[in-house]
């Protein structure tokens, strides 16, 4: 073959093999998440959060960030959602409509560790990225699934803040009582807290779960009260710890501590119960008033991403179409956007594996504060502050730790006499 006529069968060749390249190499126009959110039944008021701090973040990345870089372009995220209704049987039929119909490129998890673990299976079947931002129970990421990624602090980590607070602020109080709900994520924070107690030299006087759903607490706190506990701790979800506070106060069972997990730090939780919620604290994963900034980004030698806390707020508010202030299923959702970017962006892909693999070598901060995953996929940069209601102000106050302390911690709390008489939970 003379030389000329070689060149010309490379140039076709190349030409012939250069739409096979430009297609094994394509960038989307938008990087789609699809969410079976929770914007009706039991987790609704968290769904509401969630979704609120979702797309928020989206309305940064696509507006401010200017899109995710895939290589040498920019490109959006675009958000589609449906209301699961709180339903797992929904939560699967939504999955499989938002891989089928929608063709999304990753996954966003419902809120709560029942949700998020029944539609894993699907996720990982299918081999679509599942940011489980809302399910805190260790076990979901202890399953074995490559391709599930938890933002929310495990559950076992809950209450070990508030038993470090109390030991630290009243040595002499010893005997703690342990309620929580019937559900996996419960019992997580039950077996963590009960640990930790055992740990620091507490006697556990009462330990008991609830079913989920409950109506009446009023049989279990009787026998609470009996063994005369210095403090309580416990919870499951928002209208369970609304009846357990209220049923409380009707019982008059006073102690120097309450804490509830996922229910207090819901505006709705002081909304709800007014003065009777004052000096109840509770777990959170982040509150408006943690500061992470850049500067305690570079500090720590880690990446910063996303809006500042002020900024974040104005765009949750913006979201949600009113004057709400976010709280911590909002702040996770959102973080877990932004982990999402910064997997896409250090794989330069948008394929699950890909990005799954980007993940296991991220560390970043945001306004969420810290952010690492292990092996499993379990969330491990990620510290919890301690909150408490004071003063009949509609903002909570973060008590614990003291490098994060926007406040005092109120204790021990008002009896529920003091507070039907109008005494407020103001520390002096």
């Amino acid at each position: 073959m003379r030389h000329g006529h070689f060149l010309g069968l490379m140039v076709f060749l190349t030409v012939l093999a250069l739409p096979f390249t430009q297609y094994a190499l394509a960038v989307p126009k938008a990087i789609v998440i699809g969410h079976p959110a929770c914007l009706s039944g039991r987790y609704a008021k968290a769904g509401e959060q969630a979704v609120g701090g979702i797309k928020a973040c989206v309305d940064w990345v696509n507006n401010v960030y200017g899109g995710v870089r895939i290589r040498w372009r920019k490109v959006p995220l675009r958000y589609n959602y449906y209301d699961c209704e709180s339903e797992k049987e929904t939560v699967t039929t939504l999955i499989g409509r938002l891989i089928t119909v929608d063709k999304v490129h990753a996954l966003f998890a419902p809120y709560s560790s029942e949700l998020t673990l029944w539609g894993a299976p699907l996720a990982e079947n299918r081999k679509i990225l599942y940011m489980n931002h809302g399910g805190a129970n260790n076990k979901i990421q202890w399953q074995g699934f490559q391709y599930v990624v938890q933002t929310i602090g495990p559950a076992t980590k809950y209450h070990q803040g508030t038993l470090e607070m109390i030991h630290k602020v009243d040595p002499k109080a010893k005997k703690v009582a342990l309620a929580y709900e019937d559900s996996e994520f419960a019992k997580m924070v039950m077996e963590g807290a009960e640990k930790r107690a055992q740990k620091l030299g507490f006697e556990i006087v009462f330990k008991r779960t609830y079913p989920e759903g409950v109506t009446d607490l009023t049989p279990l706190l009787s026998a609470l009260k009996a063994t005369n506990p210095d403090f309580i701790l416990g919870g499951g979800h928002f209208e369970d710890g609304v009846l357990f506070n209220r049923q409380m106060a009707d019982l008059d069972l006073d102690v120097k501590a309450l804490s509830l997990i996922a229910a207090t730090t819901l505006p709705a939780f002081y909304e709800t119960l007014t003065s009777m919620a004052e000096g109840v604290t509770g777990p959170s994963q982040w509150e408006y008033g943690v500061k992470y900034s850049p500067d305690e980004a570079k500090k720590a030698g880690r990446p910063w991403i996303g809006p500042s806390q002020d900024e974040f707020v104005k765009l949750f508010k913006k979201a949600v179409g009113k004057d709400m202030i976010p709280d911590y299923h909002a702040a996770e959702a959102g973080a877990a956007v932004l982990a999402l970017v910064m997997g896409i962006e250090k794989a330069g892909s948008v394929e699950s594996d890909k990005i799954r693999k980007a993940l296991s070598d991220l560390e970043f901060m945001s306004f969420y504060g810290g952010w690492d995953i292990d092996d499993n996929g379990l969330q491990v940069g990620h510290s919890m502050v301690n909150v408490q209601w004071q003063g009949g102000k509609r903002i909570i106050v973060i008590v614990w730790p003291p490098e994060a302390q926007s406040g005092t911690l109120y204790y021990p709390m008002p009896t529920f006499a003091e507070k039907a008489k109008g005494k407020l939970a103001v520390p002096r």
